[in-house]
């Protein structure tokens, strides 16, 4: 099997930045260009089947990325973004600051010291979920042979690649934010899966957007 990791396009949320996490947020038009050009470099890619986030932002990634092509998408909640709670929505801009916690930009640059927000997920819970989903499809023999595109979202994106690499809480980031749209190839032969490629992208490289 062969999985395309794909992070969903950019949103107004993301530029402002401000925290989306759970908020069922749309894409905005380069999002959706972006979207639409990895697609275009994707189009000799023999899709079986599309997994993604049950969020908009993922969902019409995908959809733009097949460009037409009639491939089912199957929404799973294990691909959901991280919940950030009650900061949901808030913006993390160093002009416009907005969060309580003065310490949230541990989220980014101290995962072992990120204090969850009332009603949000911990890491821990992030990885749980991803990791299940993982070792479900590349456990379906039905997809042994075949190619697959995943849909889904910064962080959750990255603690599906941490599945496949012992680190420490730390370095959850491991080189930061994937860019909006980035691709990252995974193999699995008799449910061994490594990494072949990271964060590709397709397009004229901008700004990296927060989650």
């Amino acid at each position: 099997m062969v999985i395309y990791v794909m992070r969903h396009g950019q949103t107004d949320w993301n530029v402002a930045k401000r925290l989306q996490g759970r908020s069922d947020t749309v894409l905005n038009e380069n999002g959706r260009e972006l979207a639409r050009k990895t697609g275009e470099a994707l189009l000799a890619v023999p899709f079986a089947a599309v997994f993604s986030s049950p969020l908009k932002r993922a969902k019409e990634t995908a959809e733009l990325a097949l460009g037409g092509r009639k491939i089912p998408i199957f929404e799973d909640a294990r691909l959901i973004e991280i919940s950030f709670g009650a900061y949901e929505g808030l913006c993390s801009a160093k002009d416009h600051y907005e969060i309580p916690d003065r310490e949230f930009s541990y989220f980014f640059t101290a995962p072992n010291k990120y204090r969850v927000p009332e009603g949000g997920e911990s890491f821990e819970e992030l990885h749980r979920r991803t990791a299940d989903f993982l070792r479900d499809i590349t456990a379906r023999q039905e997809l042994e042979d075949k190619t697959v595109l995943v849909s889904t979202h910064g962080a959750a994106g990255r603690a599906l690649l941490n599945a496949l690499r012992i680190f420490e809480q730390k370095d959850f980031w491991n080189g930061g934010v994937s860019p909006n749209c980035s691709i990252s190839i995974l193999e699995s032969v008799q449910g061994n899966v490594r990494l072949i490629e990271e964060n590709k992208i397709f397009y004229s490289r901008g700004p990296i957007a927060g989650v």
